[in-house]
């Protein structure tokens, strides 16, 4: 678990990295170290603070996965049976209660999970002629946008939603 504080908020990331760990991946560097996740997310977190729920602290949890895995999510939770790039479970309603940050409430307000397959991304990476490191990020930003209650229904949607994403990588230099 990682704590990341912005300004008055703190950003606790779990960073669950099965596609390396427990695989022979090795065709894949791992492009990204947890203190780059942790200055990126404290970065989007900070820029997307008024997307957040009040809360003084917050936990979210990233999982790097391969195919097999996010596919049974994704046939499971979605009647989609194939791999996917990224998925978001969030906890929250999004037409949630004000939470009053106070000395008596110190759990942090759990936003969800973001799921992204390594090998989704690797592949479209390198069909989009960039990096593993900005495919990751990409997917990253995008599912913390869904964790928080942003969604496209539409092509409209989809669009703010994608310069958004834009907008969050250019935040980390990406």
């Amino acid at each position: 678990m990682i704590a990341v504080e912005t300004s008055n908020l703190v950003i606790e990331l779990n960073i669950q990295d099965v596609f390396w760990v427990n695989s022979q991946q090795g065709a894949i560097p791992d492009p990204i170290s947890p203190q780059t996740w942790k200055q990126w997310f404290q970065t989007w977190c900070k820029n997307l603070g008024f997307d957040l729920p009040t809360a003084s602290n917050y936990e979210l949890t990233l999982r790097l996965t391969g195919n097999q895995e996010i596919q049974s999510l994704n046939s499971q939770y979605r009647q989609k049976d194939k791999p996917t790039d990224v998925l978001a479970f969030a906890t929250l309603e999004w037409d949630f209660p004000k939470i009053t940050p106070s000395e008596d409430y110190l759990e942090p307000v759990y936003l969800g999970d973001i799921v992204i397959s390594v090998e989704t991304a690797d592949k479209q990476a390198q069909k989009q002629g960039h990096t593993l490191k900005r495919e990751l990020a990409w997917l990253a930003a995008h599912g913390l946008l869904h964790l928080l209650g942003w969604d496209h229904p539409d092509e409209l949607s989809l669009q703010e939603m994608l310069q958004e994403q834009e907008t969050l990588l250019r935040l980390v230099g990406l």
